[in-house]
């Protein structure tokens, strides 16, 4: 048994350890003062958001890009709230930009997929952005995307994404889990094998996007709109796919409020994991539930004198402190240092937590806006 424990702490130690190498393999990046020219079609499904949508407009209003060089497309996924007269209220805020309001066409199982090629159909520019409707904008947001274009050969860029402030344990419980994600998205190009992205803050090529053919293969399951795209444009060229490692162009979007809706959320992230088509995205996720799993059985394994209370111990520290350092190093980029006197305990309940969410993931289906899907 203790060789066991040793094998899985060990092939978790290794993983881990490579995103935290990979982390400061991706070099930060510093925003340059040049004038713009890359064009871009921002693209906002969005499905009863009333609450979301006018913090959202007032960051898009902001933004410090040449209003003639990008187009605003806001998608309406049969929304039954305010959400279409929210948007009117707000329109006047955005001035002269370009701004589409569509109904999604639903041709799938994925409504999310459906509404941003519903977009894209429309879009008139060479970038195509997406974000969520609950999200806030930089400033700077398209000025370091179209900066970054200028210098690089790329069609794919990943962004930053973070949760906002986050005041209560359950917030900041959530802030640990992003930051964490993170990590592995910003360490994973580091290591030159990039396997995470967040649809909040993800640009690709209008061509790209069509000689991929969309998100055709991947439209049974219902997420996965950024990753099983990312897979397929790795597949297509890997190096033209980056991650722009700057702050400043940090996408913030908000945590949940209930842990019914926060298991229902991680609980359609992981029903993908599955879908997966690269090895190490599959790899990476049986590894970090096998752990888990481990750090849930251990208490029981002791008291069943199968191992010792060193043992136990010793596993959940090495556990706790590999993950404290990816977790720290994301922190410290994202300025929510804040957050980590909360980890030791968000540590101890997050190994039932993942369990628990595979475990629904696998044998049920999940709701999600008031719609139900099944596996």
């Amino acid at each position: 048994m203790l060789s066991l424990l040793l094998i899985i702490l060990l092939c978790y130690v290794f993983l881990i350890g490579s995103f935290i190498y990979g982390f400061d393999k991706v070099l930060d990046y510093k925003l340059k003062d040049i004038a713009p020219k890359t064009t871009f079609t921002i693209v906002v499904p969005f499905r009863n958001e009333a609450e979301n949508l006018p913090p959202l407009l007032k960051s898009l209003s902001k933004l410090n890009y040449p209003k003639s060089l990008y187009e605003i497309i806001l998608v309406n996924d049969e929304s039954t709230d305010d959400s279409l007269s929210c948007i009117e209220k707000e329109r006047s805020i955005l001035n002269s930009i370009s701004l589409t309001i569509l109904n999604n066409e639903r041709q799938t199982n994925a409504p999310k997929k459906d509404a941003i090629t519903t977009a894209i159909k429309q879009a008139k520019h060479q970038w195509i952005v997406t974000t969520d409707a609950d999200c806030i904008l930089p400033k700077y947001w398209l000025d370091g995307l179209d900066c970054y274009i200028q210098e690089h050969k790329v069609q794919m860029l990943v962004a930053p994404v973070t949760y906002g402030q986050a005041n209560s344990f359950f917030e900041r419980f959530q802030l640990l889990e992003i930051l964490s994600l993170q990590g592995i998205t910003i360490g994973g190009f580091g290591i030159k094998k990039p396997l995470m992205c967040n649809g909040a803050n993800f640009a690709y090529k209008t061509s790209l996007f069509e000689a991929l053919n969309g998100f055709s293969g991947n439209t049974d399951i219902a997420s996965g709109d950024d990753i099983f795209l990312l897979e397929k444009a790795l597949s297509h060229d890997k190096k033209a796919v980056h991650y722009i490692k700057n702050p400043q162009l940090t996408v913030t979007t908000k945590p949940q409020t209930t842990w019914k809706a926060l298991v229902a959320q991680r609980v359609r992230w992981a029903s993908k994991t599955s879908k997966y088509k690269r090895i190490l995205g599959k790899m990476t996720g049986f590894i970090v539930l096998v752990t888990n799993a481990l750090l849930v059985c251990l208490p029981l394994l002791y008291v069943l004198q199968i191992i010792s209370l060193k043992s136990l111990l010793y596993t959940f520290m090495v556990k706790c402190l590999i993950d404290l350092l990816l977790i720290f190093k994301s922190a410290r980029f994202f300025g929510q240092e804040y957050s980590l006197p909360s980890y030791f305990f968000a540590c101890i309940i997050y190994p039932f937590f993942n369990v628990y969410v595979a475990f629904l993931s696998v044998f049920s289906g999940y709701k999600w806006k008031d719609r139900a899907f099944t596996k």
